[in-house]
C-alpha cells in the first residue's frame, strides 16, 4: 500500500513546495557562483543573477518564501566563497530581499504582466535607496574605508551600479518565469493552483520577449561600462 496516496493533500503540496523551494535555493546558489565570473565594479561590488531564480520562486509561493529563500542563500554564500563576513551578508540579505520581496508581494496583489512589471519596478527602486542607505552605514565597517570616501561614492558608483543591476535582474525575470514554471508543471513539482498566472498573461508574444530582450542586453552593456570593461 502506498502511504503517500492516503496522506492529506495538505501533506503532499507541502512536501511538494519544500521540495520545488529546496531546487530553487540550490539554482540561486549556483547561479550565484556563476556570476562571480562577471567584471565587478570598484573591484568589490559584484553583478548577480541570484535574485532571478528567487523571484521566480517568490512569483510561485510569495514574498515570505522569497525572503526565506534569499536567507539561506545569502548565509551558505557568506560559509563558502564571500570574505565580507556577516557585514557582507547582511548587505546581501538587505539587497536582495528587498528587490524579491517588494516584486513578489507586489505581483500576489495583481497576478498580471502589468502587475509584474511593476513589482519588478518597484523592487529596482527599493533596493536602489535602500543599498544607498545601507552601504553609506556598513560599508565603511567591512571594507575599513573612511565614510567620506563612501559618501562621495554613492551617487556615481552605488546609485548606477544598483539601479543597472536591478535592471538586469528584472529583465531576465520577465524572460525566463513562464519557461521555468512551465517546466516545475510538467515534473509536477507546481501545481497550477499554485503557479497563478504568468506574467506576461496567458500567452507570450515576439513584442514582449524582443523588447525584454532588448532591455537585458542595454543593461548588461551598461554593466561592462561600469566595470570598465567598454
Amino acid at each position: 500500500m502506498d502511504a503517500r496516496k492516503h496522506a492529506p493533500a495538505f501533506a503532499r503540496i507541502d512536501s511538494k513546495k519544500l521540495a520545488t523551494l529546496g531546487m530553487l535555493t540550490a539554482l540561486a546558489y549556483v547561479v550565484m557562483w556563476i556570476s562571480k565570473i562577471l567584471p565587478s565594479v570598484n573591484d568589490f561590488l559584484d553583478f548577480d543573477f541570484k535574485h532571478v531564480v528567487i523571484c521566480i520562486g517568490g512569483f510561485i509561493y510569495g514574498p515570505m518564501a522569497a525572503g526565506m529563500v534569499t536567507v539561506v542563500v545569502c548565509l551558505i554564500e557568506m560559509i563558502t566563497i564571500s570574505g565580507t563576513g556577516p557585514w557582507g551578508c547582511l548587505m546581501n540579505i538587505i539587497g536582495t530581499a528587498s528587490f524579491c520581496c517588494a516584486a513578489c508581494w507586489a505581483y500576489k496583489k495583481n497576478h498580471t504582466m502589468k502587475g509584474a512589471i511593476a513589482g519588478l519596478i518597484s523592487g529596482v527602486v527599493l533596493m536602489t535607496a535602500l543599498m544607498l542607505l545601507w552601504n553609506y552605514l556598513v560599508t565603511p565597517i567591512y571594507m575599513k574605508m573612511p565614510r567620506e570616501a563612501i559618501a562621495d561614492m554613492l551617487v556615481p558608483v552605488f546609485l548606477p551600479f544598483n539601479l543597472v543591476k536591478g535592471g538586469m535582474n528584472a529583465a531576465a525575470t520577465l524572460l525566463l518565469y513562464k519557461p521555468v514554471v512551465g517546466a516545475l508543471r510538467r515534473a509536477k513539482l507546481v501545481p497550477e493552483s499554485e503557479s497563478h498566472a504568468a506574467p506576461v498573461g496567458g500567452r507570450k508574444h515576439l513584442g514582449f520577449v524582443l523588447v525584454a530582450l532588448f532591455l537585458l542586453a542595454t543593461f548588461i552593456l551598461l554593466a561592462l561600462v561600469l566595470a570598465g570593461v567598454l
